[in-house]
């Protein structure tokens, strides 16, 4: 419970429900116990304070009475305790107001005297909040002990005015002030800080009027004077000393985004004298010193941008701080007044925008802090200072969420009530979360639509170059920010900046070197980072958009673009020839890891040579296709491999013809409507006499055009004698002996297949292996051994990041899950793999994942989810030629859910359906599965086994572990005797697909 004397008595639950705490007597006990809570209180002192010095005939009996009543209303929550002398209430101290009051009181007093005068004000602010009103009104004879919390309080009120002004308040403070010193005008502490705060607020007569009103007083009263403290503080105010305050721009946005850098900025100065905020221009560096140096006490902020000779720093730094008599120029002895003016003072100077004047701004914040040991610094530059035991606290640009959450706030200041679009994170995104970007941008909505604006940020210079007019014209918009850093840079510097704009996605030392024609570029990549041109992380170079884009304007001419388009293309086609035989072993991680690093450079090389040379597209695009597909982004350069293959024609040039036949492959949308296409692959593949360079054309064709009519020989031929293709074709035969209904030999050749794998170090190839052989042995009813299987073949496939394996694997894990029974894991799997299998652009894995949940569903009785994770499901199937298997599937799934709910007919309507379909399948399985399907509404026990022996022979193996077989099988039983069932099965088994053909 929480308990409040400091004004009314007052007793909440923890929850804040009211208790009444009774009539006047009962209040008074319960203060009484409350102001010693936790502790024993005597019944000789609850009776005094019940009843006074002269308590009635049988007090100590009513005592015991108002304790009992109390103990009813205070129950269950707290409980009073009698003990040998008295009574105790049981509660911590800290849930009565008073004496959480005395505790933060003491806490923010402590906190005063260690000079953290925000905390204290925090603290000292809860403190005061607590009271309500006098303390202890329903105590009659507590005079003591009121008079002793009412001066607790009133030096609480003092100390965090103390905190307020050493804050920088002032004239705010001074109507409570002096309301203070009408109630005690005796207070020479309150005297003084009203003379303070007056003074802070630009009102220093009346700051000196305030102490002869003090000095009247103490002498009509007390007869005394005004203590040494307050007269020298009377003095100071006459010799017109700069009172400590802080000088720093009012702001008039909010400040989003930057609490992580507020935080750890805030922890420096404690600690450290010079802290350099390093960024690019528009990052927000002024901002974020500002709102660090609000946290403190004694600021001067100094603005350098305007300065044009660093021998004016001294002479701004003395203008700042508000002492400007007796100087003959700016540039004359003003260091010396500085140091004059700063010794033995404690002072944050804030040197904001030091990056053109960096060396001045340097050596006159070294003489400072080596001569002033009260100063500190935090400066702002797009470099470094370049000082022993400077911080350096770099600002990058804003991370996607606060990014939005800075554009919605800026956007909504000219056009209230907006609540984002769909295209907002994709527009911070493109101005690299620059917050002044993102202002500018935010700001044209006042005129332009999101969408607008979205589609116009190509000429973003352009676009957001009007700013605010009260800024300096450097800094008003995005050009002027960009091209005052750009001016700082030296020739060298800016001829690399130009040529690393070829790079996308930034680059590596060795790339650079290679692309760029600079022999040991180290010293000029080290400037530009240093002068917040470049980024570097983990050995790559990278450059904003922003800035790239400004750098690439200033390209001399196109002929020298497109040189270094050649250079550029001709290193990343070096390193995808290099990469791909990597791609088919044990170093598969290593070398995905840099290609993927490398991704946006591999698309601008080949896009480059797709104009220019389309014999070197076609080396590039190679051996780039299986890392697409590893990495399941292959769907995306369909439009790149078309317009490739247009302009090298019907035929392959001589010597590239692997080249072609992948261009042609990732030429294919998967809608199976390019019979053409696939003609001349065809045509390719079975004049070409192998072996195959890169064999996995035998997996992509395969993938993208189904099961070729191809002898096996010839497949052999194009494998050649290379380990990883053998295995490879061992997974085809494997798929297909499984796909004819023998399961052992299928097994056979998977399971040689990821030995040939495990030689290699292959991890697709394995996981591949691995996902069969474990649907294989769940099949058989080895579920624990196909979750090991699984899981195995899923540790390879996550280090890959491959998403179409995984999600794979994970639908085979969630089916075994859910046959299982654990339908939640199944399902969540399930939805994995939905959406892996979405970010991939895989609509029949997506389909049958949905169709997965839609199992998951019917199986927990939610029939209504069921049916529209299969539709869904269906329309996924309908966006390929490809799904024949899963359309069955889902259909028999419809009909399985309208079976559940009763509705037989429209049920065998369904499987009816699956059953016509899976006949133009390209193997047994769904034939198997529709039969299984078919049983379940048979017109007749021995028709249900006939169908289940049908799928079994279908098969090659009966299924173990389908809970929806399983169920069929046991209702057929249950009608039938043992030997009539065998020997209807058995004459499923003969009959295989005639069964299903005569339903």
């Amino acid at each position: 419970m929480r308990f409040g004397i400091l004004g009314p008595l007052e007793v909440r639950t923890d929850d804040g429900t009211p208790v009444d705490p009774g009539g006047p007597r009962p209040r008074a006990l319960l203060t009484l116990l409350l102001l010693d809570a936790g502790r024993t209180v005597s019944v000789e002192r609850l009776i005094d304070g019940l009843y006074g010095a002269e308590p009635p005939a049988g007090a100590s009996n009513a005592l015991q009475s108002q304790i009992s009543r109390q103990r009813r209303r205070l129950a269950p929550h707290t409980e009073i305790e009698a003990a040998p002398a008295g009574y105790r209430i049981v509660t911590a101290p800290d849930a009565v107001d008073a004496h959480r009051f005395e505790r933060l009181a003491a806490q923010g007093r402590a906190a005063l005297a260690a000079g953290d005068h925000r905390r204290a004000a925090s603290e000292l602010g809860d403190a005061l909040a607590l009271w309500r009103g006098p303390a202890l009104p329903d105590l009659r004879d507590a005079h003591a002990e009121t008079a002793r919390l009412e001066e607790l309080r009133l030096a609480a009120v003092q100390d965090r005015i103390e905190a307020d002004l050493a804050l920088g308040g002032g004239p705010e403070l001074v109507p409570e002030l002096r309301a203070l010193l009408s109630d005690h005008p005796l207070s020479e502490r309150l005297y003084g800080q009203l003379m303070r705060a007056l003074h802070a607020g630009g009102r220093p007569a009346e700051a000196l009027t305030v102490y002869e009103e003090a000095r009247r007083a103490l002498a009509d009263d007390l007869g005394a004077d005004p203590s040494p403290e307050l007269s020298a503080l009377h003095l100071e105010l006459l010799r017109g000393a700069e009172p400590e305050r802080r000088r720093l721009p009012v702001q008039l946005t909010r400040f989003v985004g930057r609490e992580g850098e507020l935080t750890r900025i805030t922890a420096l100065l404690t600690d450290s004298r010079l802290i350099t905020l390093t960024g690019p221009g528009g990052a927000g560096k002024t901002r974020l010193a500002i709102e660090a140096a609000n946290h403190l006490a004694g600021v001067c902020f100094v603005e350098l941008a305007p300065l044009t000779d660093g021998r004016q720093i001294p002479y701004a730094v003395l203008t700042a701080l508000g002492v400007r008599d007796g100087f003959r120029s700016p540039t004359t002895d003003s260091t010396d007044r500085l140091l004059a003016a700063l010794e033995g003072r404690e002072f944050l100077l804030v040197l904001d925008n030091c990056e053109h004047l960096v060396e001045d701004a340097a050596r006159l914040t070294s003489l400072l802090l080596a001569s002033c040991p009260g100063v500190r610094v935090l400066a702002t530059s797009r470099e470094s200072l370049g000082i022993t035991g400077e911080v350096l606290v770099p600002v990058p640009p804003l991370q996607p969420e606060p990014a939005v959450q800075l554009f919605l706030d800026r956007a909504r200041a000219v056009r209230p009530g907006f609540d984002g679009h769909a295209r907002v994170p994709d527009i911070c995104a493109a101005l690299d979360g620059l917050p002044l970007a993102i202002e500018l941008a935010a700001a044209r909505l006042r005129t332009l639509t999101p969408d607008e604006l979205a589609d116009r940020l190509d000429d973003r210079f352009r676009l957001l170059s009007r700013g605010d007019r009260s800024k300096a014209p450097r800094h008003r918009t995005l050009r002027a920010v960009v091209e005052w850093s750009w001016e700082l840079l030296e020739g060298e510097e800016r001829e690399l900046a130009r040529r690393l704009t070829v790079f996308s996605g930034g680059a590596t030392l060795e790339a650079v070197e290679a692309v760029c024609g600079l022999p040991y570029p180290e010293d000029v990549l080290a400037s530009l980072v240093e002068k917040s041109f470049l980024e570097v992380s983990e050995g790559r170079y990278r450059m904003l958009e922003t800035i790239r884009a400004f750098a690439a304007a200033g390209a001399r001419d196109a002929k020298d673009a497109e040189d270094l388009g050649d250079a550029h293309a001709g290193y990343f086609l070096r390193l995808a020839e290099e990469a791909e035989p990597h791609l088919r072993g044990g170093g598969q991680l290593p070398w995905l890891t840099r290609l993927a690093a490398e991704h946006a450079n591999l698309d601008t090389a080949l896009n480059h040579l797709v104009r220019r040379d389309t014999g070197r597209a076609l080396r590039l695009m190679g051996p780039l296709s299986w890392f697409w597909r590893l990495r399941g982004v292959h769907g995306e350069r369909v439009a790149t491999a078309r317009q490739l293959l247009a302009a090298v024609g019907d035929a392959p040039p001589p010597g590239l013809e692997e080249e072609y036949v992948l261009c042609a492959i990732n030429a294919l949308s998967g809608a199976g409507d390019e019979p053409e296409l696939i003609a001349r692959v065809d045509a390719v593949l079975g004049a070409y006499q192998g072996p195959l360079r890169m064999p996995y054309i035998l997996v992509l064709w395969a993938v993208a055009a189904g099961p070729r009519p191809a002898a096996d020989g010839h497949a052999l031929a194009l494998a050649g004698d290379s380990p990883w293709a053998r295995a490879l074709l061992d997974v085809g035969l494997g798929f297909r002996e499984q796909y004819a209904g023998r399961p052992q030999e299928s097994e056979e050749r998977f399971a040689r297949a990821l030995a040939g794998y495990r030689a290699t170090g292959d991890r697709w190839g394995m996981a591949n292996c691995l996902d069969p052989l474990g649907a294989l042995a769940h099949t058989r009813g080895e579920s624990e051994h196909a979750l090991e299987l699984l899981d195995e073949g899923l540790a390879y496939v996550r280090e890959l990041a491959a998403p179409e394996e995984t999600a794979d694997l994970l639908r085979t894990r969630a089916t075994v899950l859910l046959h299982r029974g654990d339908t939640a894991a199944a399902r969540a799997h399930f939805e994995q793999a939905v959406a892996l299998a979405r970010g991939a652009g895989l609509p029949d894995k997506v389909a049958a994942a949905r169709r997965g949940l839609g199992d998951a569903a019917r199986l927990s009785g939610d029939t209504a989810h069921a049916r529209v994770h299969y539709e869904n499901a269906l329309q996924e199937c309908a966006a390929n030629w490809f799904s024949v298997g899963e359309t069955v599937r889902s259909l028999i799934g419809l009909g399985r859910t309208a079976a559940a709910e009763g509705h037989t007919e429209e049920a065998d309507d369904w499987f009816r359906q699956a059953a016509e379909l899976a006949v133009e399948g390209w193997g047994v399985l769904e034939l198997a599965d529709a039969a299984e399907a078919l049983a379940s509404t048979a017109d007749s026990a021995e028709r249900a086994a006939v169908l289940l022996g049908a799928a079994t022979g279908l098969r090659g193996m009966p299924t173990e572990g389908d809970p929806d077989v399983v169920r069929i099988e046991r209702e057929a039983r249950a009608k039938l005797s043992a030997e009539a069932y065998d020997q209807a099965f058995e004459q499923g088994l003969r009959l295989r697909s005639a069964a299903v053909s005569e339903r």
